[in-house]
């Protein structure tokens, strides 16, 4: 009954594919139906920076179609990528359950997104009254810092190359399809991935497709399984040796 009635509130959720309509259906399994009243969803364009670090935390948002990224400004003013949360995560989640009343970091739009948002008091009352609710916001918050901290340690000792590698190889164990994938970043936004400069970005390109373990169709990045395994093969044998 549930499911129903959040596919009510939340038309657009039949029209996406259906392992993220399961993201939904399982995130809110247990959420009261006052709850569910109070969404909000709206279309973002890209570029859209809709929170704010230090800004007063008050909102959660929830991204159903699309990508954003997190970004830091405080290096030297530079700005880059540390986080691309693609599997369904409270945006604004980790600032409830640490206490936190300001965000943490700046979030925006990469694509044009789908986005619902819930007021922060209302979905902070559903999750500490709610044992489960609770739990999982603090599994998923958990395991993405985790995922976090492990690229920051391989990048910590890997360098050039071997860091595009690392993210080639994750990219296809989370997205490929058929034993394919089809990456279509421009040569900046895998430089903001990775911390590398787009000349280090060029070169580990071309090595990659000297090596055969890449393929390039226009501006289109292809990787296969066999050429998985070997970037995989790569930084394995790189991390072994540090």
């Amino acid at each position: 009954m549930k499911h129903t009635y959040l596919h009510d509130v939340l038309p657009f959720l039949r029209e996406l594919e259906r392992e993220k309509q399961k993201q939904f259906e399982a995130y809110f399994r247990t959420a009261p139906l006052w709850l569910m009243d109070l969404f909000q969803s709206e279309v973002m364009e890209a570029g859209i920076t809709f929170i704010r670090e230090n800004e007063p935390a008050d909102t959660i948002f929830f991204v159903a179609r699309g990508r954003v990224k997190a970004t830091d400004y405080r290096v030297s003013g530079i700005a880059y990528d540390f986080m691309k949360p693609m599997n369904l995560i409270a945006l604004g989640g980790m600032e409830v359950i640490l206490g936190q009343d300001t965000y943490q970091t700046t979030l925006q739009t990469e694509t044009e997104c789908i986005v619902t948002k819930l007021p922060r008091a209302q979905y902070e009352k559903w999750i500490y009254s709610d044992t489960e609710a609770f739990r999982t916001e603090a599994r998923l918050t958990c395991a993405s810092l985790l995922e976090e901290e492990r690229r920051n340690r391989l990048y910590l000792f890997l360098e050039g190359a071997d860091r595009l590698a690392v993210l080639f190889a994750d990219w296809f164990e989370k997205y490929s399809k058929n034993e394919q994938l089809c990456i279509n970043e421009s040569r900046q936004n895998l430089a903001d991935e990775t911390g590398l400069c787009l000349k280090s970005i060029s070169r580990a390109i071309k090595k990659f497709q000297a090596d055969d373990l890449i393929t390039k169709k226009g501006n289109q990045i292809w990787i296969n399984e066999k050429q998985y395994r070997g970037l995989k093969r790569t930084v394995d044998e790189k991390i072994g040796s540090v």
